[in-house]
């Protein structure tokens, strides 16, 4: 694995981050940067980093996360692992967590219908907790 320079900046502009980022979003900081670029060289960084387990594609978003452990250190997340996030509809923000018994039971029930699952991303949508206080308030 070579994390060059332009992937380096990729990942650092997505970690950076406090909400998701749309490839063209990545694409225009990369412009502001280095000065020019194209949306296949950012596809390209993505695809790797993607591969090599350091971000993650929110489908619903069409965005990119790091892939981020519950103490919020950037970690590679081990490939074909499950991958769950709580997107919140308020501000955006999104949770990533590992929770092994909603893998299993997603497996299980894939199971009773003759269906072997490789890999699966959940997409929950909401309210953090955060914005239910406020809410509140």
């Amino acid at each position: 694995m070579r994390l060059t320079e332009l992937r380096r900046d990729v990942l650092g502009f997505i970690l950076d981050s406090s909400a998701p980022v749309g490839a063209y979003e990545l694409l225009d900081r990369l412009r502001a940067r280095r000065g020019g670029g194209a949306p296949p060289t950012v596809y390209r960084a993505l695809e790797f980093l993607r591969e090599q387990g350091f971000v993650h594609r929110l489908e619903r978003l069409s965005a990119f996360v790091g892939c981020i452990d519950v103490n919020g250190t950037a970690h590679a997340h081990v490939q074909h692992e499950p991958a769950q996030f709580l997107i919140c509809r308020a501000c955006g923000r999104v949770t990533e967590i590992e929770d092994h018994d909603l893998a299993r039971a997603l497996a299980a029930a894939a199971r009773r219908v003759g269906f072997t699952v490789a890999g699966a991303t959940i997409e929950a949508e909401g309210q953090c907790a955060n914005c239910l206080r406020a809410e509140a308030k």
